[in-house]
């Protein structure tokens, strides 16, 4: 709203109101405003939900070591990132985006889905919450929406890349004039790095192009459904998810600011994408609300995020994923997301495989995998075979964090590198 005021000024030469239309101007402005918002609506936030004896239902012991530190603690933290991001951007974006509207709804959409999920966890006190299809169902249905959005909206389109020859051993990359819509997508490392998804319905000849479009909507629905699960798995220890959230959707502020900016997308060689800078300035704000939600969230934990926050955040960074044509980099950049399901996934089908045959038996101590490094001895069960014993003791939750953060930071950097090695 106010880019469209302080617009409207600059009419009457009112000094400062060009900035406005800078990105970088209006991103800082949303990273601060959304972490002094987090900051400040998180505290009153804490105190209401202790007032009225709102917490989440203690923790067992076996799981959590360092829960006793931890007890009455309020969840649904998600709502301060929440009312941090939309806040920013709706001040501070262009709300006629119709990037910026699909993040909105997205932050919004998956935000009542985890809501309801802590909802009957706390309030019904039924720790299954939210029953696993029906979060399925929203996910999927946002997956649609988002994906038939990018498919019918005239202002989803690219300006694709194109070599262009300038003398003897030479060339440069340029970008077509016309805007196209466009179903292709960018393969990391490898170097004419565009694949189409309508090449994989060349066999239906002249509706390959509607058949490509299949494809994306389901790809998009897919991608939804593993990040944002993924990201509720790996909240599971005080700042995990929020550090390594802030991180990844860091690097995807820079994909997307280059994926906005005609030059730097003809020097990376990689889509120019129309509008995408609007991302830059929610990204931002999101950046600016999880580092603010880490001032409660840290070890030890003052408000838990809940699945209010995780299914929303995972949601966010697949879709900003998807919109700036770079969700095949997520296996990359999410890589800790895919290995927390990728565990429960492998220590559920080992455990199965070994009750046919009468064998107890685990691939780690417990999943996801952030918990299988803060099992105290003590707490293993000495009837179940266990492939994988390390760690022989139990580190501490604060060091497991830290080491995570430090993995998402290295493979943020990697993604950011496959602009340029290929």
């Amino acid at each position: 709203m106010l880019y469209y005021l302080f617009r409207f000024l600059e009419q009457f030469g009112i000094p400062g109101s060009g900035m406005w239309h800078y990105i970088s101007f209006r991103a800082l402005l949303a990273l601060i405003l959304a972490l002094v918002i987090s900051a400040w609506f998180g505290e009153h936030f804490i105190k209401f939900m202790k007032r009225k004896r709102i917490s989440e239902t203690q923790r067992d012991v076996k799981i959590d070591p360092f829960g006793v530190l931890k007890q009455n603690v309020p969840s649904m933290g998600g709502i301060i990132i929440i009312v941090s991001v939309l806040v920013p951007t709706l001040l501070l974006g262009r709300l006629r985006n119709t990037y910026l509207i699909l993040m909105v709804v997205t932050t919004v959409w998956l935000g009542l889905v985890g809501f309801a999920d802590d909802y009957i966890k706390i309030f019904r006190k039924n720790k299954e919450g939210l029953a696993g299809r029906y979060k399925l169902v929203a996910q999927m249905l946002l997956g649609l929406v988002v994906g038939l959005t990018l498919y019918l909206s005239p202002d989803a389109t690219i300006h694709e890349n194109v070599t262009r020859e300038r003398g003897e051993n030479r060339v440069e990359i340029v970008h077509k004039s016309s805007p196209v819509k466009s179903t292709k997508t960018t393969i990391p490392f490898v170097k004419n790095n565009n694949f189409d998804y309508s090449s994989m319905t060349a066999f239906l000849g002249e509706y390959q192009g509607a058949g490509g479009w299949v494809v994306f909507v389901l790809m998009t629905v897919f991608v939804i459904m593993a990040v944002s699960n993924g990201a509720n798995l790996n909240d599971g220890m005080d700042g995990m998810a929020a550090g390594n959230s802030a991180i990844i959707l860091l690097a995807l502020g820079v994909l997307a600011y280059v994926s906005s900016h005609i030059e730097f997308a003809s020097y990376f060689n990689i889509m120019y994408i129309p509008g995408s800078q609007e991302l830059v300035v929610f990204t931002a704000a999101m950046v600016g609300a999880l580092i603010g939600f880490l001032w409660y969230n840290a070890f030890p934990a003052q408000i838990f995020m809940g699945d209010t926050g995780s299914l929303c955040i995972g949601g966010i960074i697949a879709v900003l994923a998807v919109i700036v044509h770079k969700e095949l980099l997520l296996p990359i950049l999410c890589f800790i997301f895919l290995l927390e399901s990728l565990s429960v996934m492998m220590q559920v089908g080992y455990y199965k495989l070994g009750k046919r045959k009468g064998v107890k038996q685990r691939i780690f101590k417990r999943t996801p995998i952030h918990d299988n490094f803060r099992v105290l001895p003590e707490h293993l069960d000495p009837d179940c075979k266990y492939v994988f014993k390390w760690p022989r003791g139990a580190w501490h939750e604060s060091k497991i964090t830290v080491r995570f953060w430090i993995t998402s930071i290295l493979l943020a950097a990697a993604a950011i590198i496959t602009l340029k090695i290929r």
